[in-house]
């Protein structure tokens, strides 16, 4: 039975890749920030399972993972952990930063002076390349960060090519394009307009504000992406891949989806607010992964349409069991 690490298991992409591992076969240690508010709800159908483990950790802590690493002894270590919303990131630059940088960082190190056969991968995002108006892009593209959570991400990709051909270290990165599901965070504006659709269908809510409608993302199904993190680690190189559908849509586009699943007008209950607008805006991301599905045999099967009817159809069934 393999072993592997999860970082940020409670997370969207933590969750899903726990439950995708166990049900492959794996032990899976997942870590957690301690925090005051219990936020297990991700995990909680996996918590009781012979083959998890949940453990206290915090990214700028490198004594943790060290201790983890001896006790568990683990094949693979999955580093998803960071503040990942890109507005909130302009809003707290230095903790943003130090939580992504830092936290790579230690990881890798403790890899370096422990066992330098354990797999590494890193959460890479699409949000690297920034305002470059080439798109589609591709794991050549030049990376053009345009938030300080962008910036971070950044250097935690280009710090693990340097470990795998320093070191020789299994050390890959996932250059993940946006990525949703039901158990998106609520203030990422995907699941904030399926909630927001629900609770105005149940009478529960008067207005959406939004910002900007026209930026472009590739979006797929976080569950999806999930299996590629793991075809990554059992490739025999390690390498960077894009994972994204190929396909982009406006935030106007994903909204006019919903609301028609809903069958609600967007003139009667949405509103354009600025202060939602980003510093510094990244108007296209459109990713080109056809190195994953050569060389991975990897590509998305859920696609946009399928994607807004999920998460519509689970956040009405949320918003119903709250009622």
């Amino acid at each position: 039975m393999k072993t592997a690490i999860i970082t940020g298991v409670t997370g969207q992409d933590g969750s899903y890749l726990a439950e995708h591992l166990i049900n492959i076969g794996y032990r899976v240690v997942g870590l957690k920030r301690r925090t005051s508010v219990i936020c297990t709800d991700r995990i909680d159908h996996i918590f009781a399972h012979k083959n998890f483990n949940l453990e206290y950790f915090e990214l700028d802590d490198p004594g943790v993972i060290y201790r983890i690493i001896n006790k568990y002894n683990p094949d693979e270590i999955y580093n998803l952990a960071a503040q990942s919303h890109v507005r909130v990131s302009f809003d707290t630059p230095l903790s943003t930063t130090n939580t992504i940088v830092t936290g790579v960082t230690n990881v890798l190190e403790a890899i370096r002076n422990t066992n330098r056969n354990i797999k590494f991968y890193q959460a890479s995002s699409s949000e690297m390349f920034g305002d470059n108006p080439e798109v589609p892009q591709n794991e050549n593209t030049k990376l053009q960060p345009a938030s300080p959570y962008a910036c971070a991400k950044v250097y935690s990709h280009h710090l693990t090519r340097n470990y795998r051909e320093s070191y020789n270290i299994f050390a890959c990165s996932g250059i993940l394009f946006n990525h949703e599901s039901p158990r998106r965070g609520e203030t990422f504006v995907t699941r904030k307009i399926t909630l927001a659709a629900a609770r105005i269908k149940l009478g529960l809510q008067d207005k959406l504000c939004l910002g900007n409608l026209d930026a472009m993302r590739d979006w797929g199904y976080a569950k999806d992406y999930v299996r590629a993190m793991h075809l990554m680690m059992q490739h025999p190189t390690p390498d960077d891949y894009v994972i994204a559908t190929g396909k982009s849509h406006t935030v106007k586009n994903w909204l006019e989806e919903v609301f028609d699943i809903a069958d609600l007008s967007i003139g009667d209950f949405v509103e354009t607010d600025e202060r939602l607008f980003r510093p510094h805006e990244v108007p296209h991301l459109l990713g080109d992964a056809s190195k994953a599905k050569k060389i991975l045999n990897w590509q998305a099967k859920t696609d946009f349409k399928s994607l807004a009817k999920i998460m519509y159809e689970s956040d009405l069934s949320y918003v119903k069991s709250k009622i």
